[in-house]
């Protein structure tokens, strides 16, 4: 059983009553995930800014 179905299992197990407790849980890890993805991309800018000014990155974008 993969961790999903086993989620799922779990999930049918679940009163109706915390049903959006669970929505919004799924909701805020949704968004932390999002958040550390723009965290890294924002960290990674400034070590790759100095490749990306480079003249051979315009050549080599300029058709684009």
């Amino acid at each position: 059983m993969t961790k999903r179905e086993s989620i799922l299992k779990e999930l049918d197990r679940v009163p109706d009553s915390v049903l959006d407790e669970v929505t919004d849980f799924i909701r805020f890890l949704q968004a932390r995930i999002a958040r550390d993805g723009i965290t890294t991309a924002v960290a990674s800018e400034s070590s790759l800014k100095k490749d990306w000014l480079r003249p051979e990155e315009d050549e080599a974008w300029q058709d684009l």
